[in-house]
């Protein structure tokens, strides 16, 4: 067997060390540029208002929470995270493209569960993630990633909190992959 030809057929992705290294970099300028750090949370709601908005304007206005990010003059949507977050979903399809790591679409699994439990359980584990953003005040990158970047205690507790939720979790939900 030709162990070059296999090696080259998997998809290629970044050092870690040096996109670890990159991604510092990128919390640093945002928070020179912008003077916060990185986020997507924000994205998220802006949609949510902007929808909310377009369906029903008198109740949107009318919300205690939605009513203050609507105005005849700006639109929720033209804020710097739905941009942060465009770029992100295009920057993520141009690589993977690039790298050839776009093609047949498919859910990994591992042999104890289906596609469909699969699926069941991501749809279930990011609404609970996203609803537990908006207790949070924020997302994992926006709490975790630029509270550490900026040596916030808040986001020190955030990325411990995350990552220990995430491995106490993993333990229950470990025999679905192996």
């Amino acid at each position: 067997m030709n162990t070059e030809k296999a090696v080259n057929k998997q998809p290629k992705y970044i050092n870690p060390y040096l996109g670890g290294v990159l991604l510092g970099l990128l919390i640093l300028a945002t928070v020179f540029v912008t003077g916060r750090g990185l986020g997507a949370s924000g994205a998220i709601k802006s949609a949510v208002v902007t929808t909310s908005n377009t369906v029903a304007p008198s109740a949107t206005k009318a919300n205690d929470y939605m009513g203050k990010f609507v105005s005849d003059d700006h639109s929720p949507m033209y804020t710097w995270l739905v941009f942060e977050s465009l770029g992100v979903l295009l920057g993520g399809l141009l690589s993977g493209l690039i790298f050839g790591r776009v093609g047949k679409f498919r859910t990994d699994h591992g042999p104890k569960i289906t596609s469909k439990k699969r699926w069941i359980l991501a749809i279930i584990g990011g609404a609970l993630f996203g609803l537990g953003s908006q207790f949070g005040r924020g997302c994992t990158s926006g709490a975790a990633l630029s509270g550490t970047a900026t040596f916030a205690l808040g986001g020190v507790i955030v990325m411990f909190g995350i990552f220990g939720t995430g491995y106490i979790i993993a333990y229950f939900f470990r025999k679905l992959w192996i």
